[in-house]
């Protein structure tokens, strides 16, 4: 799971600089991003050899989603709601009880 985890967040490097690229587009940026992308989706892959494909999936999603959301609350001064934290939790919630 450690894999996903880390490969969920390296998924945010290059949504970082994808956000960077929307407000400064240089094409060097986009193709960062991209290779950021590919790179995270290998932990993705190599999860599949010993943990279920939706389960994974999954994980790996959750991951992102809760890095990509703290980055965005600390550096680029996006809200973070009360909604918006409870639909964070829920989220690891549901990893846990795919997890049994």
């Amino acid at each position: 799971m450690i894999w996903l985890i880390i490969g969920g967040s390296v998924l945010t490097i290059g949504d970082i600089f994808f956000k960077f690229w929307t407000k400064n587009p240089h094409n060097w940026m986009y193709v960062v991003g991209l290779s950021i992308y590919l790179i995270g989706l290998m932990f993705l892959v190599q999860s599949f050899k010993n943990t279920n494909i939706a389960v994974a999936s999954a994980i790996f999603v959750v991951a992102n989603i809760i890095t990509l959301t703290i980055v965005s609350w600390l550096f680029f001064n996006e809200p973070l709601s009360i909604i918006k934290i409870i639909g964070l939790l829920l989220a690891i919630v549901s990893i846990l009880i795919l997890e049994i």
